[in-house]
């Protein structure tokens, strides 16, 4: 069995991953099978993708969210295999010489050596060689943003990125002529330097570059040949101009001379990296040869609610975190408890010493108030609610209320005029109108536009959307409506014909979660205490730490996603993405699937904002707890 790039990347995890893998002596010895590899690199691909495409997600892609769709989630490869594609054209192109990629795996240049008897193997996405130069290059699906916001600067002056573009290649500056000083402190930009080498944050994809440069120069390869690694990514400032060619795309430069690609060079970061990489992998090669069940202390490198998510996390290590209200769900708590000693707890270490139960941190620690009535909440089995500021954000809606949510398509590539890589572009939305308080029907007041293709209908989309509601009068109503204002915000400025209606409804929205939750801003501007513009207007144990609205749904309504086909944002755009591949039978049912999954979530707010109505009549004081 080789060590790919994957599976150092799975057996360095812990020192426990390989017993729980049941990995021994003769599976190492057995032979792997270009079938394996390939089946191992789409999983990699795909997870890439998703982690790229949710990557804005502040909840985290959860795994649970695409467990039942894998099959429908091959639809996704082709997307990821047209970024290797246009990047080996776009490097063929920048860097002359003899260019080799493919998009099967087993057509790249590959490179392997034995280490301890055990063969390490990997291939490269972009092989380019020159007269002078080797350019190795791992193609990723996700932005350049990241890379060039690793940023620093002197107080009260512009922040400076750690990178320098030069011909569409990202530099470290310290690899330019630029004085760094002069832009900000060495201390920071060392600090944000480092963040690359970070595996389980911003380094991760640099961490895998790291392992094919440990291979490739341990490899028979011999040449005196300078051999220089890039990653090759999404450019974010790209924008597609619209040019097809057989109703194919044509990535050519953008109108600010932006290329679809671009890239990152890492050599002196990747030959930094060599002593970590080497220790790893005799870390690893002692790990499989005598492999122990052992006792391992939570951390990120289990990937906890991300797409990465160790597969032995929540049946193994993790079993004993509670489903709800564990104390992990104590809301925006990124600096932790301070203890007794002065010293911070948080994440994963508050599991590792013990305290799992929300109740479980000693009272002591709970300081902010919204921490104090989620504790009270669950202990008592209460409700607060603070009726003034609920009944204030009431009486301020505008009708109609245009509930309105839209289903969209992150494209790596983008796909039609206008659109950047990871565009959000819309192929779906539901609007229910409530033209009086609690005056809607969930059939005659429903409105839902679906594309029937994969190509381009924004424009109806558009047009559907203004022909049901009056930019000019009401309230944009959402859950998170900066994400609808968002869509319509990028529609204006792509259609510009409609440009004036699409801005003037998009600056009437609102927000279900400013009534649930809170937005500080709106109730100080209508004259609430600090206190009282500090906590949340609404909480309910059964929300246990989150005001998705999968969680308040239940808290106010019997309406339920279980019994529908599609019941989370992931599967539909995952069925979206499978259009093509759909039988005429198969087209109708899913698309039916589609349209309800996407009336539900409109209706769903219709039917909160309902329930939050009655709950405030019934309610006689202002910070009332009720008990249930």
């Amino acid at each position: 069995m080789a060590i790919t790039k994957t599976k150092f990347l799975e057996y360095t995890r812990c020192p426990r991953y390989p017993f729980l893998a049941k990995i021994n002596q003769e599976i190492l010895a057995k032979p792997m099978s270009y079938e394996e590899y390939q089946k191992e690199q789409e999983k990699v691909e795909l997870k890439e993708l998703l982690d790229a495409m949710f990557e804005t997600d502040e909840n985290g892609l959860l795994v649970d969210q695409t467990k039942k769709t894998d099959l429908k989630l091959q639809a996704m490869l082709p997307f990821y295999k047209q970024v290797e594609i246009e990047a080996g054209r776009i490097a063929k192109e920048k860097f002359g010489g003899k260019t080799i990629y493919h998009e099967e795996t087993k057509k790249q240049v590959s490179f392997s050596f034995q280490y301890e008897d055990i063969p390490f193997l990997c291939y490269v996405d972009i092989y380019n060689e020159t007269e002078t130069e080797i350019n190795i290059i791992e193609v990723k699906a996700t932005t350049s943003k990241k890379y060039r916001e690793l940023k620093s600067g002197y107080p009260k002056k512009w922040k400076h990125s750690i990178f320098k573009k030069i011909d569409n290649i990202y530099t470290l500056k310290e690899e330019t002529k630029i004085d760094i000083e002069k832009e900000m402190p060495l201390e920071n930009y060392q600090k944000e330097r480092e963040k690359l080498k970070d595996r389980y944050a911003l380094g991760g994809y640099v961490y895998d570059l790291a392992i094919q440069r440990f291979i490739i120069e341990r490899s028979p390869l011999k040449t005196e040949k300078k051999i220089n690694y890039f990653l090759a990514v999404l450019n974010d400032e790209y924008t597609f101009n619209g040019k097809y060619q057989n109703d194919l795309p044509i990535y050519e430069k953008d109108e600010s001379g932006n290329e679809l690609i671009t890239f990152i060079n890492l050599n002196q970061i990747t030959a930094e990296m060599e002593p970590m990489i080497e220790k790893d992998a005799k870390q690893l090669l002692a790990n499989l040869k005598n492999p122990k069940e052992q006792e391992v202390h939570l951390s990120t490198s289990c990937g906890y609610k991300k797409v990465n998510t160790c597969p032995f996390f929540s049946t193994v290590c993790g079993k004993n975190i509670p489903k709800t209200n564990s104390c992990l769900t104590y809301i925006n708590n990124s600096f932790g408890f301070l203890k007794e000693d002065k010293t911070r707890i948080k994440g994963l270490d508050l599991i590792n010493e013990g305290y799992l139960d929300l109740l479980d941190i000693p009272e002591k620690w709970i300081t902010k108030e919204n921490h104090k009535i989620q504790r009270e909440c669950y202990k008592n089995h209460t409700v607060f609610l603070q009726k003034e500021k609920i009944s204030a954000a009431l009486d301020s809606l505008e009708y109609p209320i245009y509930h309105l949510d839209f289903e969209t398509f992150p494209s790596p590539i983008p796909r039609f005029k206008g659109e950047h890589p990871y565009t959000q572009s819309p192929f779906e939305f539901s609007l229910h109108i409530e033209r009086e308080p609690g005056v809607c029907d969930k059939i005659k007041d429903n409105v839902v536009f679906l594309a029937k293709t994969m190509q381009d209908e924004r424009l109806e989309l558009i047009k559907t959307l203004l022909a049901n509601v009056d930019p000019n009068k009401g309230t944009l109503f959402a859950q998170n409506v900066a994400f609808e204002k968002g869509r319509l915000k990028e529609l204006a400025t792509i259609f510009e014909e409609y440009k004036e209606p699409l801005l003037a409804l998009a600056s009437r929205g609102f927000d279900l979660l400013w009534i649930v939750n809170n937005n500080k801003e709106f109730y100080e501007k209508k004259g609430f205490s600090k206190k009282e513009v500090e906590t949340f207007n609404f909480y309910d144990e059964r929300l246990s730490g989150s005001f998705s609205i999968k969680k308040t749904l239940p808290v106010f309504s019997n309406l339920s996603y279980k019994d529908l086909e599609i019941q989370n944002g992931t599967e539909a755009l995952i069925t979206y993405a499978n259009y093509k591949k759909m039988t005429k039978e198969e087209f109708q049912k899913q698309t039916e699937a589609l349209k309800k999954y996407c009336a539900q979530d409109t209706w769903a707010m219709v039917e909160i904002l309902n329930s939050l109505r009655k709950m405030i009549q019934q309610m006689s004081k202002s910070r009332q707890k009720i008990r249930i």
